[in-house]
């Protein structure tokens, strides 16, 4: 479960008390680790795999009630700030006036040399406060508009404020769980956003026109999600530039993840292999071409700068036996996901085909849930899928259950569901639909749905199938 969908008063999911009552949740449970999506700014689609920084923080995970006991706002600007729906992150409103509600906290700091000192200590999240300075004074337009060069000194500072209330608000969230037993899941994209201070800073190292613009871009060819496959848009690597400085823009990226997180998860792993790589001329990915990357020797990096906290590889997509052989070699647990275990009889998604040095998922944030996969399947699948679950009642809407249990007692190392498998709900609370720009990963949860579990139910599961850390 991603930050955004905690419940809250403030529109968007924070670092503030709902963060440590899940993890309460999770100890009660019997649970051991918490995976959360990119925790980078948003685009204007609220991705967080697509940013102006991959190593800044989100400006609506700081908590305002944190902001609020330092006296850094006020009550009738706390009161204001309140939502009008508990149900989804409002995004527009958060675009619209949260900027300035950090804006006018920072002003009120009485700790500027300690904020200061903080971003020139990090020089990546140093570089991202001043890009977006630079697009404020630019009617923020992206870097390869840029005519004005004068920035504001106030909202350069604002932004340091509010990345320095990032990472100091989370440390007490991420302390909190450490301490109960409960270890952070990451996750990065493969990819960086064109309009990002990450391309801005190191433009040498993508391929861009003599603008600034990408000359290709990401995607990945047609698939399960898009017949058209999917056209990110993204600039690719420049892997023989990059390998000249030992792909040190990557190493600190890894690096600065795991000062964040206990273990990390590397989106579109398969890349490091091969990258589809579409003319920026085209409408859809259909009609890229597969390149080479730089493979072990660029993972060899990663493995380094990770020392012995996990990393997991996501291998999902077309998965060719060169990319199963650098997982293999990697020696980083990939992934397997239950819903793609039954369109194809030997699938390696079906649990029991599951390896122990793997992460097993009912899905993952770019599925449906698993009732809402329930109720969409062909009725052959469905019966085939249910009888494997061992799950032979004619009401298959009460199946959830039997196919939870499934996955639990799997042979992978680590099983992880998404909140709304837990609960049980439907193809109306899914976070995102690939291909799909619009309406994606608003979805919140309640403190009143999340009380409804049978936590007794879950710490047995987990009992039984030796899944709590010692």
């Amino acid at each position: 479960m991603h930050i955004s969908s905690l419940w809250g008063e403030y529109s968007c999911g924070s670092f503030g008390k709902a963060a440590q009552e899940f993890v309460d949740f999770l100890e009660d449970c019997g649970f051991s680790y918490w995976q959360v999506l990119p925790f980078c700014p948003i685009d204007d689609f609220n991705s967080p795999y697509k940013s102006y920084s991959t190593f800044a923080g989100n400006p609506y995970f700081v908590d305002l009630e944190r902001l609020r006991q330092k006296g850094l706002i006020s009550k009738t600007e706390l009161e204001s700030a309140k939502q009008n729906t508990p149900y989804l992150c409002e995004f527009d409103r958060l675009k619209a006036e949260r900027f300035e509600l950090l804006l006018s906290a920072s002003r009120k700091a009485q700790n500027r040399n300690e904020i200061e000192e903080f971003a020139s200590q990090r020089p990546y999240i140093e570089n991202f406060c001043r890009f977006m300075a630079h697009k404020s004074a630019n009617a923020e337009k992206s870097w390869q508009e840029w005519t004005v060069w004068d920035i504001n000194e106030e909202v350069l500072f604002a932004w340091k404020f509010i990345q320095y209330e990032f990472f100091t608000g989370w440390k007490e969230v991420k302390d909190y769980a450490n301490g109960k037993g409960v270890e952070i899941i990451g996750d990065i994209p493969f990819y960086v956003s064109p309009d990002s201070g990450d391309v801005w800073q190191n433009k040498e190292q993508f391929f861009l026109d003599e603008k600034g613009y990408p000359t290709h871009v990401a995607g990945v060819p047609p698939d399960y999600f898009s017949p058209d496959g999917q056209l990110w848009g993204n600039p690719l690597y420049d892997w023989a530039k990059m390998k000249d400085d030992g792909y040190k823009w990557w190493v600190d990226r890894v690096s600065a993840a795991l000062e964040l997180f206990d273990c990390l998860r590397i989106d579109h792993f398969r890349a490091f292999e091969s990258f589809w790589a579409v003319e920026k001329s085209e409408k859809t990915a259909a009609n890229g071409k597969w390149q080479k990357a730089p493979g072990k020797e660029i993972v060899q990096k990663i493995k380094t700068a990770a020392g012995k906290k996990m990393i997991i590889a996501e291998d999902l997509g077309i998965i060719t036996p060169e990319v199963e052989r650098l997982v293999e070699e990697s020696g980083f647990p990939g992934m397997r996901v239950f819903q793609f275990g039954f369109f194809d009889r030997d699938s390696t998604h079906k649990p029991h085909h599951y390896k122990n040095n793997c992460i097993a998922y009912s899905g993952t944030h770019d599925n449906n849930t698993l009732l809402g996969f329930l109720w969409e399947l062909d009725d052959k699948t469905r019966r085939e899928m249910l009888e494997y679950c061992g799950f032979t009642d004619a009401d298959w809407g009460r199946a959830l259950p039997w196919m939870l249990r499934t996955i639990w007692s799997s042979h992978a190392g680590i099983v992880i569901f998404p909140i709304q498998d837990l609960l049980g709900y439907g193809s109306d609370t899914r976070l995102n639909f690939p291909g799909r720009a619009e309406g994606n990963w608003r979805w919140r949860l309640t403190k009143e749905q999340l009380n409804s579990v049978d936590k007794g139910r879950f710490r047995r599961l987990n009992e039984i199938y030796g899944r709590i850390q010692k």
